[in-house]
């Protein structure tokens, strides 16, 4: 994982591995307690396994629970479909993102 960016979002890899759901967890905690909100930046990201994505499922329904901010920003076209097809993408605040997709 590559950690914290300095104003506080969680940038996400390329490929999110449940190799990495335990640092993902770790900068889950960390987002959230910065600034108050969880500001995940996605922009690089096109394949993430299901422990992720499970986390995020997680993390998002703790920023409810606290009334903060969840987002993720930057996703791209591929990973916003590929979490549509899963019926994810309005869980995780994606919907009406994919416009752009082919």
């Amino acid at each position: 994982m590559d950690g914290l960016e300095a104003d506080g979002r969680l940038r996400l890899p390329p490929n999110v591995t449940t190799l990495m759901a335990e640092d993902l967890r770790a900068g889950l905690v960390l987002a959230a307690d910065h600034e108050s909100a969880i500001l995940i930046n996605a922009s690089e990201t096109v394949n993430i396994g299901q422990a992720a994505l499970q986390l995020l499922i997680a993390a998002r329904q703790e920023a409810d629970r606290l009334n903060i901010p969840f987002e993720i920003e930057n996703a791209q076209a591929p990973l916003i479909a590929r979490l549509d097809a899963l019926g994810l993408a309005d869980i995780l605040g994606l919907t009406g993102k994919g416009e752009t997709m082919q």
